[in-house]
């Protein structure tokens, strides 16, 4: 504020110049002599400019009045004397042409979520629009946390993603037909029927095959591992051993390359993601055989059990005998995937809960398509009609499909990483009290081709 001395004094007959004393300091009415015009809230003016303030003729010497254009608070503020309280209203009637109305800036515009973050390519030129030199897409758009999620998708698309999948089950149950079926592709070794020339194995034999399967820009590394000869000897005493033993030295192979100090930026990931175990459809109960398989390895790699070459079955023996499955492995203890305790929160619980009351999936399997009703469709022909690989009312091997490729399959990599993988490590660091090679018998034949 200006002191007292330099403020004006309206009282005199001299014509006082107010803007060459207040400059742009704020005016306060009161230490003016001066009472608030008409349609004049505040008792202050917050800032004064020479040619924002002037002075009203025709009101005489003994007075002044002073009006103030570009105010918040009104268009025009008057200003009068308490002696000439009476005509303040008279005073507030003003030429409007000469009111300077203040100036409105537009709000700046917020750029809208682009329905499809298109990539940029070519060089980066300068400018303020971010125009290449090319005169390519502009490098200025949505921003955003979720854009996280696309640059995920473009890393995934180049880098591509493995998935190890294997199957396990006696001879004759359709194991290599159902893993075609499933990714449409002749990915599983051919059949293991024996011919009369060849000799049945003495041991389970590990035989892993594997693809690279391209779809949508989308590339997956997928390995079937297969085990031609479970289940088929006349004592079967510890038969799973080989499969344990190769789960294992996946395990350690990982485990190696991570500890490495010059280690690989991305590690081969050969471990086993899943572990499709077939059930032979006798309509009674488990074996004693799939009982101890499933209770050794339940702990190491995720187990889902299907019920194999269920046309066998009929719609009543097939729901009897998926409930005394599930009823049987509940009272063996064995888990099997989806396991209850890495339900991360409801949502997964509630969808996790109705997978679990479907297992074990009565499945079909099939390569060969079929004319039904016009359409071709995967299917098993019989004298009474064909049965259809991927009608619900046939079979689940829809439901199975859905739940191994749409829903889990990076859930299932996860919890072989986060939760098998990482109990093998840390009780391999504590046995040995750090990492020492161990003798690791060389794996079975690896195939590997391109689809």
């Amino acid at each position: 504020m200006l002191p007292p001395n330099k403020l004006p004094n309206p009282s005199n007959n001299e014509e006082t110049d107010l803007c060459s004393c207040l400059e742009n300091e704020p005016i306060n009415i009161a230490k003016l002599g001066l009472l608030p015009g008409v349609g004049q809230e505040s008792l202050v003016i917050p800032y004064a400019q020479k040619t924002g303030l002037q002075k009203k003729e025709g009101r005489g010497h003994d007075r002044s009045t002073f009006l103030k254009r570009g105010l918040a608070l009104s268009s025009s503020v008057v200003l009068g004397t308490p002696e000439d309280a009476k005509h303040s209203a008279e005073c507030t009637v003003t030429d409007m042409s000469e009111i300077v109305p203040p100036e409105v800036r537009p709000k700046p515009a917020v750029p809208a979520k682009p329905t499809g973050i298109s990539s940029v390519h070519g060089s980066q030129g300068s400018g303020v629009g971010g125009q290449g030199a090319g005169g390519g897409s502009s490098l200025l758009g949505y921003i955003g946390i979720d854009t996280i999620i696309e640059q995920m998708r473009k890393k995934t698309m180049k880098t591509g993603f493995d998935f190890n999948i294997m199957v396990v089950g006696t001879s004759g149950l359709g194991k290599s037909t159902l893993v075609n079926t499933l990714f449409k592709s002749q990915v599983s070794r051919r059949s293991t029927g024996w011919s009369r020339d060849e000799k049945i194995p003495r041991t389970v034999e590990i035989k892993a095959v594997s693809h690279v399967i391209e779809e949508g820009g989308v590339k997956m590394k997928l390995t079937v591992i297969d085990t031609p000869g479970f289940g088929d000897q006349i004592n079967n005493e510890n038969c799973w051993d080989p499969i344990s033993k190769y789960i294992n030295e996946q395990y350690e192979k990982f485990l190696k390359e991570e500890v490495n100090i010059a280690r690989k930026k991305r590690i081969p990931d050969t471990r086993v993601h899943c572990c499709l175990y077939f059930i032979s459809p006798t309509g009674h109960s488990l074996r004693q055989l799939d009982t101890e398989f499933m209770k050794n390895l339940s702990r190491m790699v995720n187990i889902i059990p299907v019920i194999a070459k269920s046309d066998t079955l009929t719609v009543e023996e097939k729901i009897e005998f998926k409930q005394r499955v599930r009823k049987e492995l509940e009272i063996s203890g064995i888990e099997f995937y989806p396991q209850k305790e890495f339900d991360e929160d409801m949502e997964d619980k509630s969808d996790n809960d109705k997978i679990r009351e479907a297992m074990p999936f009565a499945v079909v399997g099939s390569d060969k398509e079929y004319q039904v009703n016009g359409k071709r469709v995967l299917g098993r022909k019989t004298p009474w009609g064909v049965v259809e690989v991927e009608n619900p009312i046939h079979c689940e091997f829809a439901q199975l499909r859905d739940f191994l490729i749409r829903s889990h399959l990076q859930d299932l990599k996860e919890v072989t990483h986060n939760i098998h993988y990482e109990t093998y490590r840390a009780k391999r660091l504590n046995d040995n009290g750090g990492l020492h090679p161990i003798s690791t018998a060389p794996s079975g034949d690896t195939q590997e081709s391109n689809l």
